[in-house]
């Protein structure tokens, strides 16, 4: 594959098949660790990447059993017309739980769509909504067939994420970022940020600090802390949500590290018991 090649995947390929393919190793390093750390291996051997791009949003509230949501009260998501995330809100705040689409978005991915009306492409980020129930952009007849990659043209890319055990979770927060560089300047970049929404989010006043400038220990400090500002954590999963935006800071600031040759990304999992 040349660095000017795009690269299509079915939405019915594995996630254990683009973990460990090489061409998505060597030139898609963020959406190959993503897909690595979904689940299980029986899971991912099993799972697409199509179904992790679509999966369902996640909320301490709707994840449980229905005699426990009875118990409590239905939430807005399922049976229920509040969400108890936020009782004043008129909307459901569970978050998007996939590992591939914040990776898929820091790429510049898109998405091939087909349904009654025909076919049409758009980009990954614009797949979704900021809503937990209405999560997906797509149109209901519309099935997601295909994953289309850009040509890597200089980009480099890293995925982190965070999790309470060292497989089978969801996460509760995935750091994607991806930086073109020409020599040692950031010429592009984006930073995408996993389970702090219902969407993946872009943090892109972060992302525009780092263009035309050279990755240094000072500029990774200062667009970490401005990584932090979007990262808007609610109390709706595993660990508290300060925690959460914290750690985005030191997976931001690390995943620069790893890009600019500064320092290992360290684990691609954070995983704590």
């Amino acid at each position: 594959m040349a660095a000017r090649d795009r690269l299509t995947l079915g939405a019915g390929t594995t996630l254990a098949a683009v973990a460990a393919h090489r061409e998505i190793v060597t030139h898609y390093p963020a959406l190959a660790t993503a897909a690595g750390l979904v689940s299980s291996p029986q899971l991912r051997n099993m799972g697409t990447l199509g179904g992790n791009v679509c999966v369902d949003t996640r909320c301490n509230y709707y994840n449980q059993s229905f005699e426990w949501r009875r118990a409590i009260g239905f939430c807005m998501k399922k049976d229920g017309d509040v969400c108890l995330v936020a009782p004043g809100s008129p909307r459901c705040w569970a978050v998007s739980s996939s590992d591939t689409a914040p990776a898929l978005v820091s790429l510049g991915a898109a998405v091939r769509l087909v349904g009654g009306g025909g076919e049409r492409t758009v980009p990954l980020a614009a797949l979704y909504h900021d809503d937990g129930i209405e999560y997906l952009a797509k149109r209901r007849d519309e099935i997601v067939t295909d994953i289309l990659l850009p040509p890597v043209d200089g980009w480099r890319s890293a995925y982190l994420k965070l999790r309470r055990r060292g497989s089978f979770d969801f996460p509760v927060l995935g750091v994607a970022v991806a930086a073109r560089l020409e020599g040692a300047v950031v010429r592009d970049a984006r930073i995408v940020l996993g389970a702090v929404a219902s969407r993946p989010r872009l943090a892109e006043k972060a992302a525009a600090a780092l263009v035309g400038r050279r990755l240094t220990p000072e500029l990774i400090a200062a667009v970490a802390e401005l990584a932090a500002g979007p990262s808007k954590p609610l109390d709706n999963t595993d660990f508290t949500h300060p925690y959460r935006k914290k750690v985005t800071r030191v997976f931001v600031a690390r995943a620069l590290r790893a890009l600019g040759g500064l320092g290992d990304a360290g684990r691609a999992v954070e995983a704590i018991a």
